[in-house]
């Protein structure tokens, strides 16, 4: 992990414009509060390309879409590559209907996105892997890290496979990264708001096989020290200390 990635992310304090689900939006925008960038939440036609354009990066995520945010989704993301800043998308429950998929298909063609992010049945279903799926959930076994290969090379892009491994693809190497924790799984929104994290990361000038083996590792240390912390008994209890953790430096959770 590179520690400058994460400074630098304090110093700069990045906005991230994210056009992001329902479910999650209260939970990111602390989240990434604690990390050290700057949240705005605007899902809105039109304003989507005014936002972007003052952005630092933008998220996708389509985990409560609608057909008015698809719009929006469209136009922030062409905004965001005229102007050279980082796109992450993130395609939740791709596979769980064709409005969905159908969708993130729209995307894509309009969009280039810096990072592909999600779990190992959405990233199949977006290269046409067989992976068995349940709702936003990935419940299938097989090569991860096939999906992840396929997927940064045909969308020619970054893949990050989350899971108990995660995995980075990018058009150099392939990067596992081990750090996390079970309770992660346990709390509504932790895979969205790591695409937060990432979406900030990648605003550093530094290689993106740094920036977002950085994110991923900081974020699974962040929650491991976050459930070692006392009176942390399950979901409810590690919340709090997990946005806290979140804030810490990073060679303080690497010394856990």
């Amino acid at each position: 992990m590179n520690f400058d990635i994460i400074k630098e992310v304090r110093e700069n304090t990045p906005l991230i414009h994210h056009l992001t689900n329902q479910v999650v939006m209260n939970f990111t925008a602390n989240g990434l509060l604690s990390f050290g960038g700057a949240p705005i939440m605007a899902k809105a036609e039109e304003e989507a390309n005014e936002v972007a354009s003052i952005a630092n990066g933008v998220l996708i995520n389509i985990g409560t879409l609608t057909s008015q945010e698809l719009k929006a989704m469209i136009q922030a993301g062409k905004a965001a590559n005229r102007k050279g800043i980082p796109v992450v998308l993130d395609p939740v429950g791709v596979a769980a209907t064709p409005f969905r998929s159908d969708a993130v298909k729209q995307i894509l063609k309009e969009v280039h996105p810096t990072v592909i992010k999600g779990n190992a049945g959405e990233l199949a279903h977006l290269v046409e892997i067989p992976w068995k799926t349940k709702g936003v959930e990935s419940i299938g076994e097989g090569d991860v890290e096939e999906i992840a290969s396929k997927t940064a090379e045909i969308y020619q892009t970054t893949a990050i496979v989350t899971g108990e491994t995660d995995i980075i693809s990018t058009e150099k190497s392939i990067i596992h990264n081990k750090t996390g924790h079970i309770l992660l799984t346990k709390v509504t929104g932790a895979g969205c708001l790591l695409g937060s994290i990432v979406t900030a990361c990648l605003t550093t000038n530094h290689p993106i096989e740094e920036q977002t083996l950085s994110a991923v590792k900081f974020y699974g240390m962040a929650a491991e020290f976050a459930a070692s912390q006392k009176g942390v008994t399950g979901p409810g209890t590690f919340l709090p200390q997990f946005i806290d953790a979140l804030s810490l430096d990073a060679d303080v959770l690497e010394r856990r």
